[in-house]
């Protein structure tokens, strides 16, 4: 017998044991009037004066036994604080039931604050709940589980072993709640789209397939929100927003995962330049809120920074057209396409055989250009074929009103003044289509030709943004669950 499950059976021993006692260990009886993180603060502080009787509940992550009085330190969301058991205060009947207890345990506990020899604030147990019995042995490295494949797979283990990791997540729900509170007091509304579609739109990705039995037909999960909410816009909600799931079943990286969160929003009567100002007001409003700077450091595993990113206004603005000029030539535009292929591939470009002259130009832009911008930069005025759903720039109908925010060396938000024409937005869809009629989305073009407001949207890809403001480099750390291959 291996010695996880030399443990499990000592541990089912003691269960077994305690119910012999008449001790049921997976109680739902006790009520904390304090977290640990606050009881412990409120004595240092002050607040709650030594001898104040406190109730606290949490999982059990050091366990000291020192013969007739043990210590332990119980843990929940907001941190942990020490208690203190003596045999001679709970009587030998319950210090025997206190013994018992594994680490890893659910315990909830009443006692007073005092301080220690040592000065650690600390709870003299008077009495004790088992709240629930842990039936398996926490991580080998309590204080920090390293193996990625169990940190991924058992992401409740990390959780437990490694207090940065669920600091991290739990900011990334203080970011979606400040972001929902920007929208809300600009007056935006929020609301909820199909995941599920008959056509998947408003980008260029692969989708998910699925069957529905009771239509008897296929459904695609969604790859994008664009063009539902378009379609709010044309119902009347001027001011509108979303924060969802889309998938694509593309492949996996440490920018990409197939399941991934993304808001969009949408104004009526507002542009590129309308968006542009909301998207550095959102980012630098939650920065300021959620972590208290605008000023990111990200830092490796030995704690060294790496690099810092200023978020400070006003952010840099930059035509994608003088980028490339600044990184592959001058005269990039006005050699011919074959010219630029050759000299891209000379770069270093991945140029595939089917690229046409858009993409082999896209394509130094994302080798060379994006990984470089690592302080926020507004790359605008980008080529019309990259963006079939924006309107074209008025002195320049080669590109169209577009930005993408650059962050970190990653696209962090587009936005884009949106095409609102019908016959206009046919054209374009139909040749990206390529002729397949069926890729059309004609509900979609239907209810554009009732009139669409002039509009300017934004989708932000909230994984990125966190891994940004929370100095991750892998999506796979600011996700709870990132998709693995099956084991």
């Amino acid at each position: 017998m291996d010695d996880t499950n030399s443990l499990i059976e000592q541990r089912k021993a003691k269960l077994k044991s305690l119910e012999a006692k008449g001790i049921f260990p997976f109680q739902n009886k006790f009520t904390p009037d304090n977290q640990c993180a606050a009881a412990r603060s409120g004595f240092e502080s002050g607040a709650l004066p030594e001898g104040q009787r406190v109730s606290v509940a949490g999982r059990i992550t050091a366990h000291r036994d020192m013969g007739k009085s043990m210590f332990i330190d119980v843990r929940d969301q907001s941190g942990r604080i020490q208690v203190y058991a003596q045999k001679n205060t709970l009587g030998d009947d319950s210090f025997d039931i206190f013994t018992h207890l594994d680490l890893g345990d659910f315990v909830g506990v009443t006692g007073t604050l005092f301080r220690t020899k040592t000065g650690e604030p600390s709870i003299k147990l008077e009495a004790f709940t088992i709240l629930a019995k842990s039936l398996r042995p926490p991580p080998a490295k309590w204080h920090g589980l390293e193996d990625t494949e169990i940190r991924y797979r058992q992401r409740y283990l990390d959780l437990i072993a490694n207090p940065d990791v669920k600091d991290v997540m739990l900011k990334r729900s203080a970011i979606i709640h400040e972001i929902r509170n920007f929208f809300h007091g600009r007056g935006y509304v929020e609301v909820e789209t199909p995941a599920m579609q008959a056509i998947p739109g408003g980008a260029a990705a692969q989708p998910f397939k699925t069957f529905h039995n009771a239509l008897g037909c296929e459904f695609y999960l969604r790859i994008a929100l664009e063009l539902y909410h378009k379609r709010l816009l044309v119902g009347g909600i001027d001011k509108l927003f979303e924060i969802g799931k889309n998938f694509r079943n593309e492949g996996l990286s440490r920018r990409h995962n197939p399941e991934f969160t993304m808001l969009e929003a949408y104004q009526a009567f507002g542009d590129y330049n309308t968006m542009m100002e909301t998207v550095e007001s959102l980012i630098t409003t939650i920065a300021q809120k959620v972590l208290g700077t605008l000023v990111i450091e990200h830092k490796d595993a030995e704690g060294k920074v790496t690099k810092t990113i200023d978020l400070t206004p006003k952010w840099r603005r930059a035509k994608y057209n003088d980028l490339i000029k600044e990184k592959a030539g001058a005269d990039w535009f006005d050699v011919t396409p074959e010219v630029r292929r050759q000299r891209a591939h000379d770069l270093g470009a991945e140029i595939g055989k089917e690229f046409e002259d858009f993409e082999v130009t896209n394509a130094v832009f994302s080798k060379f250009i994006e990984p470089t911008l690592i302080q926020p930069t507004f790359v605008t005025h980008l080529p019309k074929e990259l963006v079939p759903l924006a309107k074209l720039s008025p002195d320049d109908p080669t590109t169209v009103e577009v930005f993408e925010c650059c962050i970190n060396g990653q696209e962090i938000s587009p936005g884009y003044t949106e095409q609102n024409d019908p016959i206009a937005q046919r054209a374009t869809l139909e040749h990206q289509a390529g002729g397949e009629q069926q890729k059309l989305d004609e509900d979609f073009l239907v209810a554009l030709e009732h009139g669409m407001p002039p509009a300017g949207g934004i989708g932000i890809g909230i994984d990125r943004l966190c891994m940004m403001l929370l100095g991750q480099e892998s999506i796979r750390d600011v996700i709870l669950f990132p998709q693995l291959k099956p084991k």
